[in-house]
């Protein structure tokens, strides 16, 4: 019994997925379990379809177990996602190896890489910091740097799977963890690009085929595209616009003191983003409060954590606990191998693991407010509270 663990979104799920975890198949693996975002994505927005419906149509497309990602790592940078979910996984105390896709495919490499930055961020510490203050990003200097003296390393830092793979081997690093490295090298297309290549497409460009109606079929497994119709049909899509006027609502209603203490808010940030409230639209919003020093992307985590109350104290404490969100036989039998091993409780009612500790019970407030504003993105509107009332799925064909 040999168990992958695989971080996910699946937002939505597409035919580089399915490819990913045939690899990992072929690799060797004979269980698979995944840390899927939940109801919110770390490009900060809304996942297309709810949590519960992916990690069901996760399980039916090669995954075995399904287990929640907290909605404050999701709405995080790249490193403090990977750590959650790194953590997750080695947590389990059963999973042998971690699998992740890459542009480079080649974990050596990628160690080589995260070993160069580590270096390169504490000697060339004063020199980042001159760069920044020009007014660019953390990873944009660092990666200006390291170019100085290794053109590989800094070029494998500039693709963007490449950085999320290198945050993974540091959280394993971090936590000492005895589960092994696997990169699977993408196929095609690149992250977020919006051209499709025998049919293979992005996870971005099928959000937008989606929004337009498109069918997808060609570019994921039957099980998903009938799902995504079925969706569309009941008002199930979500869209980050439909939350425009909360947004907007609780901005207008937030101090600069409140903004401050909102995760990854800093350098001053509160004030920007509260000189913002005045936009009209979401859109206005972001392009008011977007520098070279802070990225779309970033701006957008923030709004989604003003929103949900994300604070920088939720941010000190790794999970209490694993929620599981779905799982078959093979699923059952590696939490069968965790029984006894696992480091921290992991179950699927969020009421009674909201009952483990307080910082439980604070992680449980955050996961349920997110899904009660994620009904609120939907055409149809679902009611509020319905992560307690959750069915999670158990798959025993």
């Amino acid at each position: 019994m040999k168990v992958s663990g695989i971080v996910c979104e699946y937002n939505p799920f597409h035919n580089g997925h399915l490819y990913h975890i045939r690899k990992t198949r072929e690799n060797g693996a004979t269980h698979i379990a995944v840390v899927m975002s939940g109801n919110f994505v770390q490009r900060g927005d809304v996942a297309v379809m709810d949590k519960l419906e992916r990690a069901r149509l996760a399980v039916r497309s090669g995954a075995d177990l399904v287990i929640e990602l907290p909605v404050q790592y999701c709405l995080a940078p790249a490193e403090v996602f990977a750590a959650g979910a790194v953590y997750l996984l080695d947590s389990l105390g059963a999973v042998d190896e971690i699998s992740f896709g890459s542009e480079c495919g080649d974990a050596q490499k990628l160690i080589k890489a995260m070993e160069t930055v580590d270096i390169a961020a504490i000697t060339h510490s004063e020199e980042i910091k001159s760069i920044m203050e020009k007014g660019y990003t953390y990873p944009r200097a660092l990666n200006s740097v390291v170019n100085g003296y290794d053109t590989e390393s800094a070029s494998i830092i500039a693709e963007p799977n490449n950085t999320l793979a290198v945050e993974y081997l540091r959280a394993l690093k971090r936590f000492g963890s005895d589960m092994k490295p696997f990169t699977v090298k993408r196929k095609n297309v690149r992250h977020d690009d919006l051209e499709i290549d025998n049919g293979f497409a992005s996870a971005s460009n099928l959000r937008e085929m989606i929004e337009q109606d498109v069918p997808v079929d060609e570019f994921t497994n039957a099980e998903w595209a009938e799902a995504i119709r079925n969706a569309a049909s009941k008002g199930e899509i979500a869209s980050l616009s439909r939350l425009e006027r909360v947004i907007l609502y609780k901005l207008r209603s937030s101090t600069p003191e409140e903004i401050e203490r909102i995760c990854d808010v800093g350098q001053g940030l509160e004030h920007r983003i509260f000189g913002a409230r005045m936009a009209g639209s979401i859109d206005e919003l972001l392009f008011t409060v977007k520098t070279k020093r802070y990225t779309m992307a970033r701006i957008r985590r923030i709004m989604l954590a003003i929103l949900i109350g994300i604070t920088k104290a939720d941010m000190d404490q790794l999970p209490p606990y694993g929620r599981i969100l779905a799982f078959n036989e093979r699923g059952r039998e590696i939490l069968a191998k965790a029984k006894g091993k696992a480091n921290i409780p992991f179950a699927s009612s969020i009421a009674k693991l909201s009952q483990l500790s307080d910082v439980a019970e604070r992680f449980a407030e955050l996961e349920i407010r997110a899904s009660d504003i994620y009904g609120l993105a939907l055409e149809t509107v679902t009611s509020a509270e319905k992560d307690y009332r959750a069915k999670i799925m158990i798959d025993m064909e």
